[in-house]
């Protein structure tokens, strides 16, 4: 007895492609164009038209009203879902428009859905932290698969549909995630982008996503720093502390170097430069561990200043003026490593502040 429209594809207005307003699409410029629209704009991103029960989707609120709210599933060429209103929170509601707000992005759970009238039932309060989370790391994904399959298509002139079909659908089914395919297409791309994954794919095609994957997916470096106490009053003093630094440096390798820089005592800076944010974390956060169980053993300590975390390049230039500074006030004779020094923007791994 719910009164509501069919929930076929939702007016697209300006999220024709699963993309709320004022997000980044990528470099699509020029996918407005009215020639190209009907290869480009419209279409899910998974190979089922529908989500299933229990499935966590990505919605965008279209409408409030009395009942509930009126979303369009992002993933799903923007069908129509509705959250009802005791689906919403698990606090008493006293005002719905505080707990929804038109044009937010909420990670949603699959109640019901009836294919035969497009009704799709939602609920937001029964989504854990975790759930958001990892929703929006598979929509995160998804989006840019759907940008390299979009873009491919306005280029060849070739439905969505077909492109999805050939390429990014048996991917989904094989890896998991088509995503996860496609970054490994850029270092071996015989691998992904073969005839037993592909069959029948144009070497036109294969050649112009290869090269959109590549542009797209290939990972940039990330700097990650922790900011580290390390103190030790015993006779060992310098050599506990040096020792302790050490066995943290040893946990890099040739490819994740760990770098140990004074900045002025007791304040070191770490630093590693990774292709993998989560790896990069955990080596600082592991070699802490390691630097900290040896200078207790010495009757010593080492304090956390900053947890180890992504730099921007405004952080590292800051860092850098700041070794500067310092270098020039320690008259520290050492003009072969300094312009290395400047570019690294934190130094070598020296400790030399600890002999």
């Amino acid at each position: 007895g719910k009164s509501r429209t069919r929930g076929a594809a939702m007016p697209e207005d300006d999220y024709e492609d699963g993309t709320s307003s004022g997000e980044e699409l990528g470099d699509d410029e020029g996918f407005g164009d009215e020639g190209s629209k009907a290869y480009t704009m419209n279409f899910r991103m998974y190979e089922s038209q529908f989500p299933e029960i229990d499935d966590l989707v990505m919605v965008q609120v279209r409408s409030v009203a009395e009942m509930g709210a009126y979303v369009a599933l992002l993933e799903y060429n923007n069908i129509e879902g509705m959250i009802l209103l005791s689906e919403l929170s698990r606090r008493r509601i006293r005002s719905i428009n505080k707990l929804v707000r038109v044009g937010k992005q909420e990670v949603c759970m699959v109640l019901r859905v009836d294919k035969e009238k497009g009704y799709i039932d939602l609920s937001k309060r029964r989504v854990s932290a975790e759930d958001v989370l990892k929703c929006d790391e598979r929509y995160q994904r998804s989006k840019a698969v759907h940008s390299i399959i979009r873009h491919i298509s306005e280029l060849r002139h070739v439905e969505m549909e077909d492109l999805y079909a050939q390429t990014a659908w048996p991917l989904y089914r094989k890896y998991g995630h088509a995503y996860e395919a496609f970054r490994l297409a850029i270092s071996d791309p015989d691998v992904i982008f073969n005839e037993e994954n592909m069959p029948g794919l144009s070497p036109e095609v294969r050649k112009l996503m290869l090269e959109e994957i590549a542009k797209r997916l290939t990972p940039t470096a990330v700097k990650i720093r922790a900011d580290i106490e390390v103190t030790c009053f015993q006779y060992e003093g310098i050599t506990a502390i040096k020792r302790a630094l050490l066995k943290g440096m040893a946990l890099g390798s040739a490819d994740l170097p760990i770098k140990i820089k004074l900045v002025a005592p007791p304040l070191y800076v770490m630093l590693c430069t990774s292709l993998d944010k989560k790896l990069g974390i955990k080596l600082l956060t592991d070699a802490i561990e390691v630097m900290q169980a040896e200078i207790r053993e010495a009757k010593g300590d080492l304090q956390v200043k900053l947890s180890p975390r992504a730099v921007d390049e405004k952080d590292d230039k800051l860092l850098s003026n700041l070794m500067s500074t310092l270098e020039a006030q320690n008259q520290e004779i050492d003009g072969d490593n300094e312009e290395e020094d400047a570019d690294e923007g934190m130094g070598s791994a020296s400790i030399d502040g600890v002999q």
